[in-house]
């Protein structure tokens, strides 16, 4: 064999492994989910023609010709019996793109379609695309609402990270070919991780937003917004109203958003947001969640305090540290829910609960009391009902 070959075999023996490996419950836990040992998506998972040019002729030193960077923030879906991650692929050259990836148990042995999906464009082109979020929607359409960036026109020269940020709206019934759809209007400057409900709401599109006054900032903006248009092939929402907003001291204190649509249960919505918060490190992002009334989705009936997810040992590293975000999760038939999270900007990963677990957690966790001395009431409340199990048992 040549060293050429050689190299090739080597790559291709790594990228089998890779995807074949087992995934595993990791011991522990608090309840809630479990999550798993492995990441269920990285930059190694990108299928190797992505990358390489396979002819030596052409690449005698089997360079990797298009670098990639990082998979993470991925929509997710049901679809044919089949567990499906549409991915935010991101190339060294620090622009993402959408690729499809699917697993037979939503677990491990993910693997990418054979092409990156081929997202059709507006006549004012996407600089940079990411972050979609699925929606099997009543209409019989799925929809992909994900963030396009374009840099700001009225940005000065010296200055080129200014950028107006807006959602854009794609639907399918293959995923592969894709039917691209005016960008989202709202009253607000800026949007960030609008989702669409799946079902109409007086016989309209009701979408989650996030309005915010700049690109990084949310400024006087922020909070979980909603709003409803007639038409989603030209959607126009001309009022927002928030349901969650941001909050001082907690953690969504700086910024909080969307993450898939919700789940429908017989008590409510079930909701899943991230939260961010400013530290001396830099911002901290959590998951959290919340429910929604069945016949009010603007009214919040419960919300547990502090976070859901959060970065633990690993998934605090990568190149935006200290993140967990997820725009997918999907209800199985069976009540599992698989929850996709991405961490630090860099990789996914998956925790398995069920909607009995989750609705459980939404309802019975104690809200956040906003202020030092109602924690420790919470803590002494659990405590005095601990003793009185205690004294109960004793006596049995």
């Amino acid at each position: 064999m040549t060293e050429f070959e050689i190299q090739l075999l080597e790559l291709e023996t790594a990228y089998e492994q890779l995807i074949k490996r087992p995934n595993q419950k990791n011991v522990g836990g608090n309840g809630i989910y479990d999550k798993y040992k492995y990441p269920v998506l990285t930059a190694a998972h990108i299928p190797l023609d992505w990358k390489y040019d396979f002819n030596p002729e052409t690449n005698p030193y089997l360079i990797e010709r298009f670098g990639i960077n990082a998979v993470f923030n991925a929509g997710a879906i049901k679809w044919n019996g089949r567990y499906l991650m549409v991915a935010r692929v991101e190339g060294t050259d620090r622009k993402s793109f959408f690729a499809v990836a699917e697993s037979p148990n939503g677990v491990d042995q993910f693997k990418f379609w054979e092409y990156p999906v081929n997202l059709p464009e507006t006549g004012n082109p996407d600089i940079n695309v990411y972050d979609m979020r699925l929606t099997a929607h009543e209409d019989g359409w799925i929809y992909g609402l994900f963030c396009t960036e374009r840099r700001d026109p009225e940005a000065p020269g010296y200055d080129q990270s200014l950028a107006i940020a807006a959602c854009g709206i794609t639907r399918t019934k293959d995923f592969i070919n894709w039917q691209r759809l005016p960008d989202l209007k709202t009253p607000s400057q800026q949007q960030r991780n609008v989702v669409l409900h799946p079902e109409f709401v007086d016989g309209k599109y009701a979408l989650y937003t996030r309005p915010q006054d700049s690109f990084i900032e949310a400024g006087k903006g922020g909070g979980i917004g909603f709003g409803v248009c007639d038409d989603i092939t030209n959607a126009i929402i001309t009022e927002e109203i928030i349901i969650d907003n941001k909050n001082y001291h907690t953690v969504y204190e700086a910024k909080n958003g969307q993450g898939p649509a919700p789940i429908k249960t017989t008590h409510g919505w079930l909701h899943l947001a991230h939260g961010v918060r400013n530290t001396a490190a830099g911002l901290r992002y959590v998951l959290y969640m919340f429910m929604t009334d069945l016949n009010d989705l603007t009214k919040v009936i419960y919300k547990p305090g502090g976070y859901f997810i959060a970065p633990e040992g690993e998934e605090r590293v990568g190149d935006v540290s200290n993140v967990v975000f997820s725009n997918g999760w999907i209800e199985d038939e069976d009540g599992t829910v698989y929850i996709y999270y991405a961490s630090s900007d860099t990789r996914m990963h998956v925790a398995t609960s069920t909607v009995d677990k989750l609705v459980d957690y939404v309802i019975n966790n104690p809200a956040d009391g906003l202020r030092s001395s109602l924690s420790v009431k919470t803590i002494y409340q659990l405590i005095e009902k601990n003793k009185t199990i205690y004294k109960l048992n004793k006596q049995i």
